[in-house]
């Protein structure tokens, strides 16, 4: 250990007894006496010439009378600092006085900080993790997060089975009881206005439990698939957009909004190849857009309440069809009298045609 000090010179007092004391003095370093008219300097009983009084090192005079004690020696600041005092880890600067010794380096007591959350670990302890201190409660948060597990935000310490998740934090179950009958929860406890209630207590109340998060709802309910939603946790099972009161399609228990459900098992238009994403004319035992059902000669607009025929596989309006040479009318009336029963049935007659 080493003592800072700062002395005072002090001038030989002329009193009969004082002179008497000094008579048979000597000066620490140099070990001569001293003459009744000059200045001496006393450090801590030990009596110095002035010019004496001079760092270890340098034998410079202590600027201000400051100097550093180690071992029965004195040293000016910088020699201390050069010959003995450690550099702190973090700031680079000398340490002088309580030095914390970690991680194979040396710190100042304000400097040694956890990693991760900046608080200072000198009177905490820190846990080594992956080359870096950190405090307990974040070493704990990363062991976890390694493990795919959650932290107790009370204890800090892993979860290893499932949680109770109270305010968006998670917490062992065991650190809580029941609001109502002060039983000791499990994860399947159910928060209502701050406080956590155990399943039974909590059915009694009969407040609805939202079918993705499985917390109560306080405020407006969905009711959608079976089942009851925070009207932000019922989303489309593709794009996972909340409806916030838009249309949904249901298709196999999951809702869709209207984009993915057309995307994912909507009609394709036999004409453009694109999703139909409005009306579909099913007709030919094929599907179209409403703007692509039209007659393939003329590309008049046709809807089903029109008569046309199918040729070559697409609709041909009644006019173009009156076109067409009489041996290409008897064809198709032919195929038309064989494929009668799958024709749809807004195809037009060709008899009457």
């Amino acid at each position: 250990m080493f003592e800072k000090r700062k002395e005072q010179q002090k001038s030989l007092a002329t009193v009969g007894n004082m002179s008497d004391a000094l008579a048979n003095a000597v000066c620490e370093r140099c070990q001569a006496r001293f003459d009744p008219s000059e200045r001496i300097v006393n450090s801590n009983g030990e009596l110095y010439h002035e010019n004496c009084f001079v760092c270890a090192q340098c034998f410079r005079q202590f600027p201000d009378g400051l100097f550093y004690e180690f071992e029965g020696r004195k040293y000016c600041e910088h020699d201390f600092q050069m010959l003995f005092a450690p550099c702190c880890g973090q700031c680079g600067e000398f340490i002088i006085g309580r030095v914390i010794k970690a991680m194979n380096n040396n710190w100042h007591p304000e400097c040694f900080r956890c990693e991760l959350c900046d608080v200072a670990l000198a009177d905490l302890g820190f846990v080594k993790n992956a080359g870096r201190h950190l405090c307990r409660p974040c070493h704990n948060r990363e062991k976890a997060k390694g493990l795919g597990k959650y932290i107790c935000q009370k204890c800090h310490l892993i979860i290893d089975e499932q949680p109770l998740m109270f305010r968006n934090d998670s917490y062992h179950p065991d650190h809580f009881n029941c609001t109502h009958c002060g039983k000791e929860l499990t994860a399947e406890a159910r928060e209502l206005k701050g406080e956590l209630y155990c399943l039974p207590c909590h059915d009694k109340m009969g407040i609805p439990i939202c079918g993705a998060c499985r917390r109560p709802i306080e405020g407006r309910v969905v009711n959608a698939l079976g089942k009851q939603w925070h009207v932000e946790h019922f989303v489309c099972a593709k794009c996972e957009k909340p409806f916030l009161g838009h249309r949904h399609y249901e298709k196999k228990g999951l809702a869709y909004c209207e984009t993915h459900y057309n995307q994912l098992f909507g009609d394709v238009c036999y004409n453009c190849s694109h999703v139909i994403e409005g009306d579909v004319v099913s007709a030919l035992n094929k599907a179209w857009c409403v703007n692509c059902f039209s007659c393939s000669t003329c590309n008049i607009k046709l809807t089903l309440k029109n008569k046309f025929v199918e040729f070559d596989m697409k609709p041909v309006c009644k006019k173009c069809y009156e076109k067409f040479p009489l041996e290409l009318k008897k064809r198709l009336k032919k195929l038309s009298e064989l494929a009668s029963k799958k024709s749809h049935p807004k195809a037009v007659d060709l008899n009457s045609a």
